[in-house]
This record gives structure tokens, C-alpha cells and sequence, in this order.
């Protein structure tokens, strides 16, 4: 053997070894933004392990105090893998916060308008647009100097923005409008303006070949699909109750459409080339939010709102693997290829702040004429607790009140207020309160608590409660 063959041999040996020892995804990283913790989450998709946080704040309730300084409400993210940079918005601080994926260390930050939302780099990389929720305008930042350079006026209430590959238009949804605004990303000028079928468009998302742009409707469950080429509407979908957030992804050179579908705790999974036929549904966590695939679109991983956990999909099975938990309340979610030269890097990150684990609750209608359905997740925050509700298939424009019962059986008397509400013109409620919780449980002698329960404030009937024993319905 000459030497030029044993240096080959050495050198086909190492690739082998490295090739079996090292997942392909080693140097990849899942990225998650958790409202509640005000915090980012990262995960090794080569292992599926949690890693840690990046602390951008406090979790609730120290946000509250006067000379609270961190960021509050961190729900908006996506990846720059050309710099691996990570832009973070907090809805609550009006902040755009950009981390090195490397070290996991904040380079700078730029404050916006009210209630900003989401962040889209530009293709050329050279520019990320936030949509500024509370107000009726798009910030433009310039990423070599982190600065903001151009408002650009849209329709009230942008939700997010997605760009046609080659950067000149920009489609952009809103969340109080229902239309999409097509804009010239040259003149910064609304070329059109796509009605769509509802106000709140929260998330919208490009196919990889440009041809296609996808947008949730969280309120009426339908995602909508817009044809680039002519700038209309090409299909409206039913999806289903709290429709969260939709992608496309090649998976075995099939274009497939991605949808999470929170009232249902499914993700939905449609064929393009088959004029958007429904091929699969998924059944993952509870409120899945956010969702990202890998590119060689094998893995989908999926936030689940209410169990602080992450979940991945096999796309190959369609199978969802067991969830990870992270930090609390995870909201957008963006899978960051090559985010790491060093795949052991855990530089800079902490472990999760979650004193307790929450508590999950689903109520349904008391009896069969009752279609209502209701989730909960109570989570300590301190010495009480934050409620978050979502409700759906109530009475229009009713008012409920939702409360804590020591009764194992009708009327459910000896209760106190959790919080007072009116459904939307949809039926639906989504909202928070605070309250000294703790106990949640039917059984011991602490028990404090013996049922949650809804009651319909214009006829004082309860309508809805959370596992009530077969017996007493």
C-alpha cells in the first residue's frame, strides 16, 4: 500500500467515524420565544435535548414593578443563518432584541412602535421588517447598524411579513384589517391590497419556491392561500378552532402545507399538489403555537403553548416524538440551520425558571344540548396564579363567568370569580386573570377546590365544567 492510499484510507476512516458519531442536525438549533418567562429556549435537534435559556427578562409578576428593566412578553423570532443572528421581539417592552446564536449573548437592541410582533429578515439579509401591531406602520431596521430606517404605512395592525425570494414585494397580514398588503419593497409603496376572509391574520408564510404565500385566521380557523404570480386568493381552508401558525416544507419532493391547529391540539398537514388536500392530521401537546421544518424537511418541530414543551414530528411517519420541556408559554419558533460551529456550545444559556409545573384544565359542555368547549393552564406566578383561557362554541356576545366550586354536584354553590367575560361575535374568548388557585384536585384532605366551572351570567345556569363524574351529569 503506497502512501498516497494510506492517507486516503485514514482520511475516509475519520469522515466514517464522524459521519456515524454526529447526527447531521449537530450544529442546528430550535429556537423557541416564551412569553411568560420572557425568555428564548434552545434545543439540539441532533438529540432532541433541551439545552437552555437565554434570560431576556423576568417572569411575571416582577414585570410589573416600576423599575423593571428587561424585556416583557418575548413572543416574536426568526433566524439570519447568513449571520447567525437571531432577531427576538417583546411585545410588551416595543423591543427588537438580536443574539448571537453562538454565544447566546445579546449584541443590541432597537425599540419600535407599540406592540410590535413579528420580525422578517429581507432575502438579501441586509434588513428586517417588524410588524408594529399596535399602530398602522412597518419597521424597517437596518441589521449592520441595528437601527430603525423607514416606517412603511399599512393597513391597521400588521401581524407579520413574508417576502416574495427575490425581496421586491413584501406580503403582509394584519390583525384588526382583513386584507393582505402587497408592497414594493423598492418604493416602500402599497401596490395592492388582497381582501381575505377575516381581521386577525397573525402568521404568513412563503413556499420555497416563491410561488406560494399562506395566512392563519386564528379567529375563524381557515388558512388562506394567495398565488404570487397574480396576487389572489387561490383557496381558502378550514382548519379548524385557534388556527395558530402554517408552513410549507419539501418532504420526500413533495410540497406539503403545515398547519398548527390549537383548539384541536393537532397539526394538519396538507398536499399542494393535490390542490391542498388534507393527508394527515397529527396529534401533539396541548395548544400547539409556533412551527419550524428542517431543510431537508424530515423534522417539524411544533411549540406547545400551554404545556412549556416542544415536540417534535417525524415527517417521514408523521409521527409526533415525546415533548421536551422548556420554557413557559412558547410562541413563535424558528428551526436555525448551522446556528453553531461548536455543536456542544451551551455557552451563556440558563436553566428553566419554573418553580412549579403547570396545571392543565379542560371543561366541556354539563350536558349534551351544551357545545361549549374550554382550556385552561394555571400557572404560579408567586403567591397566586395566572389563568389563561381559551373558550370556543359559546353564545355570541354573552357574557360568562368563570369560577372555582367546593361542590361535587348541582347548583355548585360556595364559589368565587376567576374572571368575568363576553364571547366574541364567533363564540370564542381568549384572555388571562390572576387568582389564588393553588388547588386544583377532587380528592385528599387539603382539597380546597372541588370543580372549575362556567356559568352563563343571563340565566345563572352552569354551562360548563371540568371533569364532572359521570354519575352526577
Amino acid at each position: 500500500m503506497n502512501k498516497v492510499t494510506i492517507i486516503a484510507t485514514v482520511v475516509a476512516a475519520s469522515l466514517s467515524i464522524r459521519g456515524h458519531g454526529q447526527s447531521r442536525y449537530t450544529h442546528d438549533r430550535v429556537y423557541t420565544a416564551n412569553q411568560i418567562s420572557n425568555t428564548v429556549s434552545v434545543v439540539d435537534p441532533s438529540k432532541n435535548r433541551f439545552l437552555g435559556e437565554i434570560v431576556l427578562g423576568q417572569p411575571f409578576p416582577n414585570i410589573l414593578s416600576p423599575l423593571y428593566k428587561g424585556e416583557s412578553l418575548v413572543h416574536g423570532l426568526r433566524y439570519l443563518p447568513q449571520q447567525k443572528l437571531l432577531a427576538v421581539v417583546s411585545i410588551g417592552s416595543n423591543s427588537v432584541t438580536f443574539i448571537s446564536t453562538e454565544t447566546n449573548k445579546v449584541l443590541g437592541k432597537v425599540y419600535v412602535g407599540r406592540s410590535p410582533h413579528e420580525p422578517t429578515f429581507t432575502p438579501d439579509s441586509k434588513q428586517v421588517w417588524i410588524s408594529v401591531r399596535g399602530e398602522a406602520y412597518v419597521s424597517v431596521i437596518d441589521v449592520s447598524n441595528m437601527k430603525e430606517v423607514k416606517q412603511v404605512p399599512v393597513a391597521d395592525g400588521p401581524g407579520m411579513i413574508a417576502f416574495a425570494p427575490d425581496g421586491n414585494e413584501a406580503y403582509i397580514c394584519s390583525s384588526f384589517s382583513a386584507e393582505v398588503d402587497v408592497v414594493n419593497c423598492n418604493s416602500y409603496e402599497i401596490v395592492k391590497r388582497i381582501p381575505v376572509v377575516s381581521p386577525f391574520s397573525p402568521n404568513i408564510f412563503t413556499s420555497p419556491d416563491g410561488k406560494l404565500i399562506a395566512l392563519t385566521h386564528k379567529d375563524v380557523g381557515k388558512v388562506t392561500v394567495i398565488s404570487t404570480g397574480n396576487r389572489e386568493v387561490l383557496r381558502v381552508i378550514n382548519t379548524g378552532p385557534i388556527t395558530n401558525h402554517v408552513i410549507f416544507a419539501n418532504v420526500n419532493k413533495r410540497l406539503l402545507m403545515f398547519v398548527t391547529v390549537g383548539g384541536e391540539n393537532k397539526v394538519k398537514v396538507f398536499d399542494v399538489a393535490e390542490n391542498f388536500n388534507q393527508i394527515n392530521t397529527i396529534t401533539v401537546g396541548t395548544l400547539p403555537h409556533g412551527l419550524w421544518a428542517s431543510p431537508d424537511g424530515e423534522i417539524v418541530y411544533v411549540g406547545l403553548e400551554y404545556a412549556d414543551q416542544v415536540q417534535s414530528i417525524d415527517t417521514k411517519t408523521m409521527v409526533a416524538n415525546p415533548p421536551i420541556q422548556i420554557g413557559q408559554s412558547p410562541q413563535a419558533l424558528v428551526y436555525a440551520e448551522n446556528a453553531v460551529t461548536e455543536s456542544r456550545n451551551t455557552l451563556n444559556l440558563s436553566p428553566p425558571f419554573n418553580p412549579e409545573a403547570s396545571q392543565i384544565v379542560t371543561l366541556h359542555g354539563i350536558d349534551k344540548s351544551e357545545r361549549g368547549y374550554g382550556r385552561l393552564v394555571v400557572r404560579s406566578i408567586g403567591l397566586t396564579d395566572m389563568v389563561e383561557q381559551i373558550f370556543t362554541s359559546l353564545q355570541a356576545g354573552n357574557s360568562y363567568t368563570l369560577s372555582v366550586t367546593n361542590s361535587d354536584r348541582a347548583p355548585f354553590t360556595n364559589y368565587f370569580a376567576i374572571n368575568s367575560f363576553t364571547a366574541d361575535v364567533n363564540g370564542k374568548y381568549n384572555g388571562q386573570s390572576t387568582g389564588l388557585i393553588k388547588k386544583l384536585t377532587t380528592t385528599g384532605a387539603t382539597c380546597i377546590y372541588r370543580h372549575i366551572i362556567l356559568t352563563n351570567n343571563r340565566n345563572g345556569k352552569v354551562v360548563m365544567i371540568d371533569d364532572l363524574p359521570a354519575a352526577n351529569k
